[in-house]
């Protein structure tokens, strides 16, 4: 192109793929269109490439130079500075949830749900850490999407505004490894080039196949390369996804081979050609062959079905567990005849609704060289086009004095930059303080800590919050989040603490503090409850302490319900105590008895048919049974409590004789 004069501000972009690398070179003109001034392609000598990563730095190196000189011939021109692109089949996506608890029911606000998707991000950056050796790589956060949230376990669409005790998350976070970098850096400056932008080859497609404006639907673009179709998902203005799976044109080109008996070059010739009424070939035999399109069209379904249903399921899974509303197709894989019907069968949307990406989407570039406008030709110009916009590269910004490259995705913020270094989520949000956990009447209990302050941040010298955004040479300080004061609780806060006990002694009624039991000791109200005590609560006095506690003699006689007991015997709620028995007019035999000293008895019993003995008394009350079988009364678990003896209901008080069948229980 001798005797052309091109603008100073040429823009070279390189698609470095598997199978061959292609070099653009153009510029926009003041309108705004894209013009493509030059276009070399060179395929691999050996697979120096496999699956979109670089395995033989030297040998690509040596294939750029080889495009990169054939496009300075072509335009006359040194070619010192290049934009390039990671394939999309190199990310590693990870599906995370992530849960935040709330100290009581809490109205959700945006601020919430914000520290619950960096929640899951840095749980993902954890996953990835762990599954990665020390010092073999690192990876940058490219993107992540929230596929379900839960308000309090419930799957719900939006949680702002709802009252929760409980807030999460699925999302699905993808990263691009450091390595994949590298490998394209050294292999681009080996060529003695330096790299002026680098991009996502999703990215690049979106450039030049979905327009901005539409962005804002719920689209997918599928690139069926080769080896592998790359996925990505565009919402609200911004790509909210990326996903690969393992199938693409090969698998069409390998069934064409084993059909029609040709070796693999051959049969990629074949399928460019499918869509054509009669395709001639020579096979492996040497002999002429002829194959109608309908004919073979059939032979390859099976294999572009498959293709089709995993693209679809993949696309469901990055989008939420639904489907999307279009999708578009670029790369060779997806021009065979059926593929886009088939992919809108599977994801359940009208056919007209997938549709491959070529020529039309080509309306604002001019090729200055005779060239078929092709879905093949998108994301090599999406490359050069990306260089313009100077976003979706990496970027350079200041963390606490320490210098840390991130992915711009179009929506970094300063989390991000701080998740990026391995500033933990736990030192940028607000702590809690130790747990209390502790056991009362045997049930666990658990008390929160108190919040404490969020993190501070400034952004080049001014308060700014976590979710600000940020561009390329920020300054960034960060002062850690708080960890609040650690739980504190004493007994009387505790719901089953009711305080107080009564009797009636001497006929006058008397109010008693309950005691409390840590271990083998009496506590206050006041004590402050340690981690894992045992606390009990008890629903009685013993004689000796409720003497001790009305200032009373302890060598006296004394009666409970109108029974002599000795100090150790248990007073329960409204039971009597008396000093005296009430005066009793006795027989003369009666009086014989009363003289004699009573002994102590043994018995049998049923309660709630299980067989005990009562023992170490000369008579029984159906109190007594609870010396010895174990039944909780310090807290009501029914509308009532049924005492029944021998079938009959009766009070604490009845007289308890051998065999008798007693039922203790709690009415519903």
């Amino acid at each position: 192109m001798e005797g052309i004069k091109y603008p100073d501000n040429l823009v070279f972009g390189l698609d470095i793929g598997t199978r061959s690398i292609v070099g653009t070179v153009g510029y926009k003109d003041r309108a705004g269109r894209f013009r493509v001034v030059a276009q070399a392609v060179r395929e691999h000598d050996t697979r120096a490439m496999l699956d979109g990563q670089i395995h033989d730095i030297a040998r690509v190196s040596e294939t750029i130079g080889i495009v990169r000189r054939k496009l300075e011939m072509m335009i006359d021109r040194p070619l010192t500075d290049v934009c390039i692109a990671a394939a999309g089949r190199v990310l590693k996506t990870i599906t995370v949830s992530a849960d935040h608890e709330f100290q009581e029911e809490t109205f959700v606000t945006d601020e919430h749900i914000y520290s619950l998707n960096m929640l899951g991000v840095e749980k993902a950056y954890e996953i990835m850490r762990e599954n990665t050796k020390a010092g073999e790589t690192s990876y940058y956060c490219v993107g992540y999407s929230v596929i379900k949230y839960y308000l309090n376990d419930y799957p719900i669409s939006n949680l702002e505004g709802h009252k929760a005790n409980k807030i999460s998350a699925e999302l699905l976070a993808t990263f691009l490894p450091d390595e994949v970098i590298d490998g394209l850096y050294r292999s681009v400056e080996r060529a003695g080039l330096y790299v002026a932008n680098l991009t996502l080859e999703p990215i690049a497609a979106i450039n030049v196949a979905i327009p901005e404006k539409f962005r804002l639907s719920n689209i997918a673009l599928v690139d069926v390369g080769a080896a592998t179709s790359d996925i990505c998902i565009t919402k609200d203005g911004a790509v909210i996804a990326y996903g690969m799976i393992p199938f693409a044109g090969d698998e069409i080109t390998e069934t064409i081979a084993k059909e029609c008996l040709t070796d693999f070059q051959t049969a990629e010739e074949i399928k460019k050609e499918c869509g054509k009424k009669q395709i001639s070939y020579v096979d492996v035999m040497g002999l002429s062959q002829r194959i109608e399109g309908k004919s073979l069209a059939a032979k390859i379904r099976p294999a572009m079905e498959n293709i089709t249903k995993n693209i679809a399921s993949k696309i469901r899974e990055l989008n939420g567990g639904k489907s999307v509303s279009a999708v578009f197709i670029v790369g060779g894989g997806g021009k065979v005849p059926g593929f886009t019907g088939s992919l809108a069968g599977y994801l359940g949307i009208l056919k007209e609704r997938v549709a491959l990406r070529g020529e039309e989407v080509l309306g604002q570039v001019d090729f200055m060289q005779e060239t078929e406008k092709d879905s093949l030709l998108v994301t090599p110009i999406g490359i050069c086009l990306n260089y313009y916009e100077q976003k979706n590269n990496f970027i350079f910004v200041t963390v606490n004095r320490e210098r840390v490259k991130l992915y711009d995705n179009d929506r970094l913020t300063i989390v991000d930059a701080a998740m990026q270094m391995g500033i933990q989520n736990e030192l940028l949000f607000p702590r809690r303080g130790k747990p209390l956990e502790f056991y009362v009447n045997g049930k666990q209990r658990m008390v929160r800590g108190e919040q404490g302050e969020a993190a501070a941040v400034s952004l080049n010298g001014r308060p700014a919050s976590l979710g600000s955004e940020i561009e390329a040479n920020d300054q960034i300080e960060i002062t850690f989040s708080t960890v609040g004061r650690d739980a504190v609780y004493e007994i009387r806060q505790l719901p089953e603490y009711k305080g107080t006990i009564e009797f009636t002694f001497n006929g006058k009624n008397i109010i008693c503090p309950k005691f409390v039991k840590v271990g083998e000791e009496l506590v206050s109200e006041y004590y402050s409850i340690q981690n894992e005590d045992s606390i009990e609560i008890l629903n009685y006095y013993t004689l000796k302490q409720v003497l001790e506690f009305m200032d009373l003699p302890l060598d006296g006689e004394y009666y409970i319900n109108n029974i002599l007991a000795d100090l150790g015997e248990r007073v329960y709620e409204n039971f009597t105590i008396s000093s005296e028995l009430p005066e009793i007019v006795l027989t003369e035999a009666e009086k014989t008895v009363e003289k004699k000293k009573p002994e102590p008895k043994t018995i049998p019993v049923t309660v709630n048919g299980t067989f005990i003995t009562l023992k170490n008394k000369p008579s029984y009350i159906l109190v007594d049974i609870l010396d010895f079988y174990d039944f909780d009364l310090s807290e009501a678990k029914g509308s009532g409590l049924v005492k029944k003896l021998n079938g009959q209901e009766v009070d604490f008080t009845a007289p308890v004789e051998p065999g008798a069948e007693i039922e203790i229980y709690w009415k519903e």
